[in-house]
Formats: C-alpha cells, sequence, structure tokens
C-alpha cells in the first residue's frame, strides 16, 4: 500500500511515518520512482508505535524495543527486558497520578452539581 493509504488506515500523519521510517521504526520499499510502499504487517507495526507514544515513550527507546516485539512467544534479551520493565513502571505511576487526578475531578464535578442544585 501507498503512503496515504497508510495513514488513512493507521491515524498517522504521512509525515509521522516518514520520520518513523527515517528512526528506523518503519521499512517500506520504493519504486522505480521513488514512491514508498508498505506491506500489510506495517499496519499493525504503525498501530503500536503510536500506542507506544501516546504512553510517553520517546522515538529512541521505541526503535530499541521494536525489534524484539514479538507475537510468538520469543524471549527478548536481557538488557531490552530491563528497559521494558522500566517502561512499565513508568506506565503504572503515570497511570496512578492519572487516577488520582481523575479522582480529585470526579470530586469537584459531584460538588458543583449538588451546589447547583441547591440554587
Amino acid at each position: 500500500m501507498r503512503i496515504g493509504e497508510l495513514a488513512e488506515r493507521t491515524g498517522a500523519s504521512v509525515r509521522s511515518l516518514r520520520y518513523y521510517e527515517k528512526q528506523g521504526m518503519l521499512s517500506s520499499e520504493r519504486s522505480v520512482g521513488g514512491q514508498r510502499y508498505y506491506g500489510e504487517d506495517a499496519v499493525s507495526r504503525v498501530v503500536l508505535i503510536r500506542q507506544f507514544f501516546a504512553v510517553g515513550m520517546n522515538s529512541r527507546t521505541i526503535a530499541a524495543l521494536l525489534p524484539y516485539i514479538k507475537t510468538n512467544g520469543e524471549r527478548c534479551p536481557p538488557e531490552v527486558l530491563r528497559q521494558l520493565i522500566a517502561e512499565l513502571d513508568r506506565i503504572d505511576t503515570q497511570a496512578d497520578e492519572l487516577a488520582r487526578a481523575r479522582q480529585t475531578l470526579d470530586g469537584m464535578v459531584k460538588a458543583t452539581r449538588e451546589a447547583m442544585r441547591g440554587e
């Protein structure tokens, strides 16, 4: 598929896809005219990259981890495992902080609604 179709199917911008490729996170084949062509597997790859960015991973970390992301149960090297654990810890901390913020906002909404009913 061409870059525009991959962008449409994944929600990523064409510019982002070019960036992913430049950073070594995504690969394509080129036509004689230089147009990028991606395989069907690029869709799930881009979705995964976007998920990693959404949880705050940087492109260097993502690029280092992607070669070891396997769906067939293969083990990754110990240094990659340590990095994955560190990312999980960071995400867990972020999730806890978000849960606390949500609880605070929920309390504010409830208090405001109750005050509005009393007016």
